[in-house]
């Protein structure tokens, strides 16, 4: 009896079994890179802080199931992210503040360039920004004279299959910001991954 005791304190002192996986996933991250982890083992990483008592790993490989990968996962609405067990207000704010993160980086970058003669960074920041969304958005990139941007802004938001577009306030909004040239924007939300850029300049 002693001795099973002893046994029951043992495991009690080393703690839930994803303790130990917990760690070797983050070792394995932290010593290899982010190319040394699927999609599902990055969600994890993102849940640990979220979910610390539970094993998140069953649950990182449905939401990978569900939603398809781990940007279509980050990128989904709040509201279906809620639909998934065991997916609660604390673990779905930590999706989104990862999302928040990847499209604050992808805005720096954006930044730091000529815009027009970046257009693969222009496209990665709008993919970022708006590949997932299940609707259609107008997005307006303002540039100034030296084609850096001004401002990024969402129009208008419509159905998953249209979206309205007024020319009159893209004009009224460029004056207002003294832009001299504008991109537009718009996703596909039933073909994630595509958006389309238009460019107009100014004289």
């Amino acid at each position: 009896m002693a001795d099973e005791a002893e046994d029951r304190l043992g495991l009690a002192e080393a703690g839930p079994h994803y303790h130990g996986h917990r760690d070797r996933l983050r070792a394995r991250f932290r010593d290899a890179g982010a190319d040394a982890v699927t999609d599902y083992e990055l969600l994890e990483l993102v849940l640990f802080r979220a979910l610390p008592r539970r094993d998140v790993k069953p649950l990182a490989k449905a939401l990978i199931a569900r939603f398809g990968s781990f940007a279509e996962v980050i990128a989904a609405p709040p509201q279906r992210l809620a639909e998934m067990p065991g997916l609660g207000d604390a673990a779905i704010t930590e999706l989104k503040i990862v999302q928040a993160a990847a499209q604050r980086l992808a805005r720096g970058e954006l930044r730091r360039r000529t815009v027009l003669s970046s257009w693969s960074a222009v496209l990665d920041y709008c993919r970022t920004a708006m590949a997932f969304a299940d609707k259609e958005q107008f997005r307006i990139l303002f540039l100034d004279k030296r084609n850096q941007l001004i401002a990024d802004e969402v129009q208008q938001v419509g159905t998953v299959d249209h979206t309205p577009v007024y020319p009159r306030e893209v004009v009224k909004r460029a004056l207002e910001l003294s832009a001299t040239a504008v991109i537009l924007v718009h996703n596909h939300p039933t073909t994630p991954f595509r958006v389309t850029l238009d460019h107009a300049q100014y004289r």
